[in-house]
């Protein structure tokens, strides 16, 4: 679904801005920005809604690779889970800014 998106420049920014505050807020930042600006623009309020199912996914996968330490290979998969969800939120970012409709890739679809 990486198309073009009508969307102005204020909401292609926030949108961004999602992903960018997940860095540093990895769940109140991202839900506040989309919680107040979700019935404004369909535009957030889809990339807010693609990066919240991102998050619970990676949050289990991060827990199950956590619970596998226990047979060693989870030492091989948490670092993986940790590069392959920073590489996919800053391409949504770039995506987001861009103004297209970016859906991540490996995760659950929860929040329709």
């Amino acid at each position: 679904m990486e198309n073009k998106v009508e969307s102005n420049n204020n909401d292609r920014v926030l949108a961004a801005v999602i992903y960018i505050v997940s860095f540093f807020s990895a769940f109140i930042g991202p839900l506040v920005i989309w919680l107040i600006k979700k019935d404004e623009s369909s535009f957030i309020d889809y990339h807010g809604k693609e990066y919240m199912n991102f998050f619970i996914s990676y949050a289990v996968y991060a827990i199950v690779a956590s619970i596998l330490m226990i047979v060693l290979i989870g030492f091989i998969l948490l670092p993986i889970v940790g590069i392959a969800a920073t590489v996919f939120t800053i391409i949504a970012a770039v995506k987001a800014y861009d103004g297209q409709a970016y859906r991540m890739p490996l995760i659950f679809r929860i929040i329709k």
